[in-house]
């Protein structure tokens, strides 16, 4: 969603995203008002020390791979649905407010998700981390810090793969073991997935939805693993921010320093301008 589409355009888009098949989220966002706790007074004053940027030199595993771009590695086009095709959303959306959504996806990384985690935790809003198993595996503690915070852990494959491209049997393995880290580390496996680059195929569906999970896209993507710089993905963010808007953003996968410090930017100036930080349930 661009900065410069008007409040009409981005209800068209939100209820097109919607009939194409997440609405399953959207529309439990507002009726989640235990997720919004009051904020803090603001102090003058440094931020704390757990919100400042990355340090020079952290311990901990680098990430283990880089995003890189889809154009010589897009899924192949699928034939057209044959009628019926549906038409409309899954369910009615009640009156959403100011309720947008933050999510996270490849952690959780050492070097940024402490830091993306010390500022939610700050301004006392939760958001969505999709993190992927191999990095879940090496890092429980923050998979831990995340649930502690109130933070909705989901499942973004073990490897970060392009998803079309495997067989059945590959997709439930990138899956099921991506799920079965965060069963064991947080005693529930989890209840949505994002296939990594959005790339999602029928089999992926079918599988997730045998795995008790549901698919979480988004509708404003910060763009932040292109490195575009902090001011961009601000703009970004807060140029698509509108009721029932779901953020895509990084905290692993290559550098995301722009990212840590873009957030510690707009999430203020977002709750500034009334809109409430939650995560979706499931009813």
């Amino acid at each position: 969603m661009r900065s410069d589409h008007t409040g009409s355009e981005r209800r068209t888009l939100l209820r097109v995203a919607l009939g194409l098949g997440f609405a399953t989220a959207v529309p439990l966002i507002a009726a989640d008002p235990a997720s919004a706790p009051s904020r803090p007074a603001r102090t003058a004053g440094p931020p704390p020390a757990g919100a400042a940027g990355p340090p020079g030199h952290v311990r901990g595993r680098p990430s283990p791979y880089r995003l890189e771009p889809m154009t010589a590695n897009t899924p192949p086009r699928f034939r057209p649905a044959r009628p019926p095709v549906r038409t409309r959303p899954f369910e009615h959306l009640p009156e959403l407010g100011h309720a947008m959504v933050l999510s996270f996806d490849d952690g959780p990384d050492p070097l940024y998700t402490p830091d993306i985690l010390a500022t939610l935790r700050e301004q006392r809003v939760r958001a969505m981390f999709f993190v992927c198993g191999e990095m879940a595996d090496g890092n429980p503690d923050l998979l831990r810090q995340m649930a502690d915070d109130g933070h909705v852990v989901g499942n973004h494959s073990w490897s970060h793969p392009l998803i079309p491209k495997l067989s059945r049997p590959a997709i439930r393995d990138e899956l099921g073991r991506t799920s079965e880290v965060v069963e064991r580390v947080l005693g529930a496996a989890p209840l949505w997935y994002r296939a990594p680059y959005g790339a999602w195929n029928r089999n992926s569906f079918e599988i997730g939805a045998e795995l008790g999970m549901e698919p979480m896209a988004w509708t404003v993507d910060t763009l932040d693993w292109k490195t575009p710089g902090t001011g961009t993905i601000v703009r970004r963010v807060l140029g698509g921010a509108a009721p029932g808007v779901v953020v895509l953003s990084h905290d692993a996968g290559g550098d995301r320093s722009q990212s840590v410090a873009a957030l510690r930017r707009y999430l203020p100036r977002l709750l500034d301008a009334g809109y409430r930080i939650t995560v979706p349930h499931r009813v």
